[in-house]
């Protein structure tokens, strides 16, 4: 594997750009990211697309990558998950105040903490507030590798100790999305996998992507999931116009609005601060279902970007007031270095479309 992996880096850079759709400051400060990405500052860049009002105006690979390279999308892959529990809630299969271990009638392990379990809602899942003893944000107790080493991802999330009351303490961790994808499945009868397909992939043309799934067949909806690139924008896409895509409702507008709602703050914590920027000023982190908010501001300009975000720089950012679409994806795992990509909106995106 990592021989492979030392090849394709040595790869010659692919790209592609659609200058036709740009102003000339728009296209002069998309050249001037396009030199940032490759310089040494910013290293291990292996994706950045760009598309607003339904084009895509920008499109480049880095590093040996390319428009046919599937990427990891890690934890960003959490917030499509919150909009497949939206499909569920939409076509009425869940509402979000339903209990828990309502959909797990097996499940009888209620002593002591566990007497908790018995309150736990869909949505303290959704909000990472199940009260389960994790905390992968921090790594204070990181749950997901022993999840990924156990045959039964669903199971083994349902059987965690309880360490807090639902909906007191949030604690942010892998095994909240597995579990919804286990509701899903159950009351969809039919694979999250197969869900995902006929509901959200298939009418957005995503056809090349790669599921990560563990023995008991349950495909992983907490990361681990690899998609293109070109792909990946598409969700952001279909988020600007209000869950629509080419004239087919994928999810409500009313879930969207609701998932996106982030009244949790992060405590201590800023995405554009590690980002080590020197032009952005460091405004607090705020979460949703599965979905972060934050504020970039400089001197300038100051742009709300609603994201999903994965270890080593995968986001997903969407910014409605501009229409925008941005996806990267990043090798900068367990490393400050992948928060340069707020550098990198500050400096060279949001200039560029801003009126």
């Amino acid at each position: 594997m990592h021989k492979y992996l030392l090849i394709l880096f040595l790869l010659p850079t692919t790209h592609h750009v659609h200058s036709q759709s740009l102003n000339e400051k728009q296209g002069r400060l998309l050249d001037s990211l396009t030199q940032a990405a490759t310089g040494s500052y910013y290293t291990d860049i292996h994706s950045i697309v760009i598309a607003r009002d339904g084009k895509l105006l920008y499109e480049k690979y880095f590093n040996g990558w390319n428009k046919d390279s599937v990427h990891d999308s890690r934890s960003a892959f959490k917030s499509i998950t919150s909009l497949l529990a939206g499909i569920a809630v939409d076509k009425g299969l869940i509402d979000v105040n339903q209990k828990v271990y309502s959909f797990f009638p097996e499940y009888k392990n209620f002593s002591g903490n566990n007497a908790w379990k018995k309150d736990m809602t869909i949505a303290h899942l959704l909000r990472m507030e199940s009260g389960f003893d994790c905390e992968e944000f921090d790594g204070d107790k990181d749950c997901e590798t022993d999840m990924m080493a156990s045959k039964d991802w669903v199971r083994f999330s349902l059987d965690l100790p309880m360490k807090y009351k639902p909906g007191t303490v949030w604690a942010y961790m892998s095994s909240d999305p597995m579990i919804i994808s286990g509701i899903i499945s159950r009351v969809a009868k039919m694979s999250i996998m197969d869900f995902a397909k006929k509901y959200l992939f298939d009418p957005l043309g995503i056809k090349h992507y790669r599921w990560t799934v563990d023995p008991g067949a349950h495909g992983m909806t907490a990361g681990s999931f690899y998609i293109l690139s070109s792909d990946f924008v598409k969700i952001g896409q279909m988020m600007l116009q209000k869950g629509m895509w080419k004239g087919q409702r994928i999810v409500s507008a009313a879930w969207l609005a609701q998932s996106t709602h982030t009244p949790i703050p992060i405590k201590d914590f800023s995405f554009t601060r590690f980002s080590k920027s020197a032009v952005a000023i460091p405004q607090p982190s705020w979460y949703g279902y599965y979905w972060y908010k934050e504020e970039i501001r400089t001197k300038a300009f100051k742009e709300t970007v609603l994201f999903a975000s994965g270890n080593g720089g995968q986001y997903l950012m969407v910014i409605e007031r501009l229409g925008l679409a941005v996806v990267f994806t990043q090798g900068n795992y367990n490393s400050w270095k992948a928060k340069k990509a707020f550098d990198l909106m500050a400096r060279f995106i949001i200039p560029a479309f801003e009126p």
